[in-house]
């Protein structure tokens, strides 16, 4: 059974560091596009980071630039998302998704076009 497990959220005060882990189970990660995504209530579901599993191009949105930095590590099967000067906006549900296809370049490729989801995992940054 194919299926994303993400774990590594919690709580934490503005400025601080937090790195959420994403397993890949039922599949290997390789030659797919392996997405960070998060959800404030209320909010629409935004992409945060991308990695192209075959290729290790990354991208990022406008809003984590200079503080996030997704990575992998292909023993594990597992993608991890470091964030670090990490702000209350940053507050949401955690998710990671893949999508079947390499990652586009120089986009994230909206999050209805990704395939398996994992749980989620909480992030909460207070000021």
């Amino acid at each position: 059974q194919v299926q994303l497990v993400e774990s590594g959220g919690g709580s934490v005060q503005a400025g601080e560091s937090l790195r959420v882990s994403c397993v890949a189970y039922g599949y290997t990660l390789s030659s797919n596009c392996l997405g960070w995504f998060r959800q404030a209530p209320g909010k629409e579901r935004e992409g945060v980071a991308t990695i192209d599993t075959g290729g290790g191009r990354t991208g990022y949105a406008d809003s984590v630039k200079g503080r996030f930095t997704i990575s992998q590590d292909n023993a594990k099967n597992t993608v991890y998302l470091q964030m670090n000067s990490l702000k209350p906006e940053d507050t949401a549900m955690y998710y990671c998704a893949s999508n079947w296809a390499p990652c586009p370049r120089g986009t994230i490729r909206p999050w209805t076009e990704y395939n398996v989801w994992g749980q989620g995992t909480q992030v909460t940054v207070s000021s």
